[in-house]
């Protein structure tokens, strides 16, 4: 309830107020520090919620997976992935440089698992307007052809 002449204290610099009798404390609202977008942020140990728990990667990118990847990413993630630009989602290229294979595999898998229970993820969906990543329904084959893919773009 508001009396008349009192301002709604309305914050718009990421964080909230938080009110305990006649005193006021900012706290923030996301889990990521002050201008570091999610999608720029580099966590190379969370490897997500999912099916996948390890996952090496050989030191040679194979070209043939890498190709079937492509197929696959050109026909179920262009409409929300673009490579080199933000777009509906973020870009996949150097996504292994800032993220694990078993976080992009577990969101290529079960990405509402991930916006739910994994806290990068659940940033992203903030950082990209709550659009969550469709599941696609892949094969766990064709998401590590899809992250093959994903190896060989600068």
């Amino acid at each position: 309830m508001m009396s008349c002449g009192e301002k709604k204290e309305k914050p718009d610099d990421g964080f909230k107020i938080e009110r305990q009798g006649n005193k006021s404390q900012r706290e923030p609202v996301a889990s990521e520090p002050v201008g570091t977008k999610a999608s720029e942020r580099i966590d190379l140990s969370n490897k997500g919620i999912g099916p996948i728990t390890s996952l090496t990667l050989p030191a040679e990118i194979d070209p043939d997976l890498a190709k079937e990847g492509e197929t696959v990413y050109n026909q179920m993630c262009l409409a929300c992935h673009r490579i080199g630009k933000k777009f509906i989602g973020p870009a996949p290229n150097r996504i292994l440089e800032r993220r694990t294979p078993e976080w992009v595999m577990n969101m290529i898998l079960a990405p509402e698992k991930m916006v739910k229970e994994d806290p990068l993820a659940k940033d992203l969906l903030v950082e990209f307007n709550g659009s969550p990543m469709a599941n696609q329904g892949l094969t766990e084959d064709q998401a590590r052809a899809v992250l093959e893919y994903f190896r060989t773009l600068k």
